[in-house]
């Protein structure tokens, strides 16, 4: 029962005392009238048969006459004296009935109607007593536990805001120090792209001109040296600019664009045309769906996922790349399968990490932020990314992107394969 519902109840209640209180005294005084009527009657017969007895004069001659007349004055006399005892019982019996209801009914109920009408006002600390006697008091009983569950749920009630209000605070500060947080990345962004990508251009452009002047004139560990000034300064400015880019996913609005992911996937694979080729990779698709999202961010998932599809593969073996997609109802499901150098489960989670790498950069070049972007991306718009084991020992990337207004186009099972190299 809602709170609503007891309020209800508890003004019924109110309505019902005083509907009570009113039919008693119409009860009450419909009885005195009708008590007045008889009695009125009776009256009236009196004094008919008294006149009638003093206007009667029997003849003294005859005994029977006289007798019957002593009779009937007798039994007026009896008469007059039932009708002042009768009349005198009805009051008394009529204040004994008024005074017991008064005590036992009136007054409960008017008390339990004034403790309801507070209840039902909002004054929810006064108690029912338990007044009256049978149904009164299991009415006053049944009115104060109603009292108390309300009590009680507004209480909850003052309990539940006070809690909501400090969480509403503790949101508010928190979105201020979030917003804190995104003006000193904003700071650094500015920082890193300008203040600390001018002086590596400078390490970088001088080391190089060093390096075209002078060698050969300096023994080998100097060449050496040099390249490896010059090598450090470019990979430097590379983390720079892919921290950059990781840092501007989630600060900037995803542009809502219509997605056809076939026409991305054909751009991207024109991209990385020469990866494929060195790494003699056909690359196979489903038919990929139209989706709501930032084309310049979903071209990054692809390019990333297929790129490291092209770079971790295995020594001397043909590269096989297959681009999924399926609807799962609420989501697409994108995957990219291939048969690389795989990635061991336990290190699932930390190809995520931005900057963590599995391998030596010797071996396999690359920042480490790839799969970080990845995932931030897919976030972005609302999905998840995870790895897996592939069937043949390969990899297998995926990620989901939710159903967002716009056009659709259902995957419906595979296309028939596209080869590149």
């Amino acid at each position: 029962m809602t709170s609503d519902d007891r309020v209800g109840l508890l003004r019924g209640h109110t309505l019902l005392g005083r509907s009570l209180r009113g039919r008693v005294a119409r009860l009450l005084t419909i009885s005195a009238f009708l008590l007045c009527v008889v009695y009125g009657f009776a009256v009236i017969v009196l004094v008919r048969s008294n006149t009638f007895l003093d206007e009667f004069v029997p003849d003294p001659g005859n005994p029977e006459q006289i007798m019957h007349y002593d009779n009937a004055r007798y039994g007026v006399r009896l008469l007059v004296v039932v009708l002042v005892v009768l009349a005198v019982g009805a009051v008394l019996l009529g204040r004994f009935v008024w005074k017991t209801l008064e005590h036992d009914v009136l007054l409960p109920l008017a008390e339990l109607a004034a403790t309801a009408r507070a209840a039902a006002g909002g004054d929810l600390e006064r108690e029912v007593p338990r007044i009256g006697v049978g149904e009164v008091a299991a009415l006053a009983g049944d009115v104060e536990l109603m009292r108390a569950e309300l009590a009680a749920q507004l209480e909850e009630l003052r309990t539940s805001h006070a809690e909501t209000a400090e969480a509403h605070d503790q949101l508010r500060a928190q979105a201020a120090e979030l917003e804190r947080s995104n003006r000193d990345l904003e700071q650094f962004a500015y920082v890193a792209s300008h203040d600390l990508q001018e002086p590596l251009r400078k390490v970088a452009s001088f080391t190089q001109l060093l390096g075209k002047r002078y060698r050969g004139r300096l023994d080998e560990n100097a060449d050496q040296y040099i390249d490896f000034a010059v090598d450090g300064a470019k990979r430097m400015q590379r983390l720079i600019q892919d921290l950059l880019m990781f840092s501007r996913v989630g600060r900037a609005e995803v542009r809502e664009e219509t997605v056809d992911l076939d026409a991305v996937l054909d751009e991207v694979l024109a991209e990385l045309a020469d990866r494929v080729a060195a790494a003699d990779a056909t690359v196979t698709h489903d038919r990929l769906p139209v989706v709501q999202g930032d084309p310049t961010l979903l071209r990054l998932v692809l390019t990333n996922v297929v790129g490291n599809a092209c770079k971790f593969r295995r020594p001397d073996v043909p590269a096989r790349i297959h681009v999924g997609a399926r609807d799962t109802g609420d989501a697409w499901h994108l995957s990219v399968t291939d048969n690389g150098i795989g990635i061991d489960p336990q290190y699932a989670d930390r190809v995520f990490v931005i900057f963590q790498r599995l391998h030596a950069k010797e071996v396999y070049p690359g920042t480490g932020i790839g799969l970080a972007l990845v995932q931030r991306i897919v976030e972005y718009h609302g999905g998840r990314a995870w790895v897996a084991p592939a069937p043949d020992g390969g990899t297998t990337v995926a990620w989901t992107l939710p159903h967002r207004r716009g056009p659709r186009r259902p995957a419906s099972g595979s296309r028939p394969a596209e080869g590149i190299g």
